[in-house]
């Protein structure tokens, strides 16, 4: 998981010092992002953790106009279809930006 992490954009939830929750990006910084590993421990759930993080996610800096973002879910498909993924197979979600530039078509 270290090595993972070190090669990923790690995102943290902290309650103070204790750290209740985390997900880490996958990512050329230019056109692909893959989310991976987003969990909040099951203490601090049905509190919005989920949304808020992939919302801080989806808003860094570093990662807008990319055109697309992958993960795979075997339960949390509601979550990510309110940020705009869609079904691309049994357990894999896609969300693409068809003009992330600005560009008319």
């Amino acid at each position: 998981m270290r090595r993972a992490i070190e090669h990923s954009l790690p995102f943290g939830l902290y309650r103070g010092d204790e750290q209740v929750g985390f997900a880490r990006l996958v990512t050329d910084y230019a056109v692909f992002a893959y989310v991976g590993d987003v969990l909040v421990l099951p203490a601090h759930r049905g509190r919005g953790l989920s949304k808020w993080l992939m919302e801080a996610m989806l808003a860094h800096p570093d990662l807008k106009g990319l055109r697309r973002w992958n993960l795979a879910t075997r339960d949390a498909h509601e979550l990510y279809r309110r940020f705009g993924f869609e079904s691309a197979g049994s357990n894999t979600m896609d969300r693409v930006e068809p003009n992330p530039y600005g560009r008319r078509s």
